[in-house]
């Protein structure tokens, strides 16, 4: 996938895919559901790191971003701001990135003089990872809302990577996945593909089929992740326009 294909959106072609829209939107904000928690974690996993990033690009250390975004999910909780969060509302992204700026509004005001965290973990999330993402990204530059929109594209993208790959393994595919990934990201040229077809045993012509088929599952995927948080299949085109915009600002 050169850049030439973000900027084209043909890596994120059409396709049929299954929307769940906002319906675990509403499942987050109904806390007496059972499924509330789950729901709740999947919603917020590809949030953490741009919200994050919006965060440290605020000014605060990594520790207190850290704190100030699980603070923020607990609030969230707390004040059932998901309820709030309806097809009228938009893209959740946006609910979420107006929610956080008041919050830090908010605890600006106090002075954080209230105590965060309390070292509850609310969303689980990789530390290291999102320091090490953040600190990927120029540092002038990128205004806090733009380093937002660029860290949510590349998340969505990693978890429609992840996604790909447990659907993969579980058809016992594993090592075709784990060959053909990279040319996700890259043109493949013919010496690429005779070596990879002589590893699995393939001609190098079922190889480029098997890339083209991956890069459309993939497209697929892509789709998929981003219907979850919109309210019509014409936001995901949305999205998916601002999702290149971000990967290639």
């Amino acid at each position: 996938m050169n850049p030439e294909e973000y900027k084209s959106g043909a890596v994120f072609g059409g396709g049929d895919f299954n929307t769940t829209h906002w319906s675990a939107v509403f499942l987050a904000g109904q806390s007496q559901a059972p499924e509330a928690g789950t729901a709740l974690e999947n919603l917020c996993r590809a949030y953490w790191p741009p919200l994050y990033a919006y965060v440290r690009r605020q000014g605060n250390s990594p520790h207190d971003a850290q704190d100030l975004t699980q603070d923020f999910f607990a609030r969230l909780l707390e004040k059932k701001y998901l309820r709030l969060a309806s097809e009228e509302r938009g893209r959740f992204r946006s609910f979420l990135l107006k929610s956080m700026k008041h919050f830090l509004i908010n605890e600006w005001k106090r002075g954080g003089s209230q105590k965060r965290g309390g070292g509850q973990v609310v969303i689980s999330f990789d530390k290291e990872s999102a320091e090490r993402s953040y600190l990927q990204q120029p540092a002038e530059g990128l205004t806090p809302e733009h380093l937002f929109e660029k860290q949510w594209a590349m998340t969505l993208l990693e978890q429609a990577m992840e996604r790909l790959e447990s659907d993969y393994s579980a058809a016992g595919k594993g090592a075709l996945f784990g060959q053909l990934k990279d040319f996700l990201l890259t043109e493949g040229a013919g010496e690429a593909y005779h070596a990879i077809a002589d590893v699995l045993g393939l001609s190098a012509g079922a190889v480029k089929v098997a890339v083209h088929r991956l890069r459309q599952r993939f497209r697929e995927t892509v789709r998929t992740e981003i219907a979850r948080t919109v309210s019509t299949s014409a936001e995901v085109d949305e999205e998916l326009r601002a999702l290149i915009a971000a990967m290639t600002s």
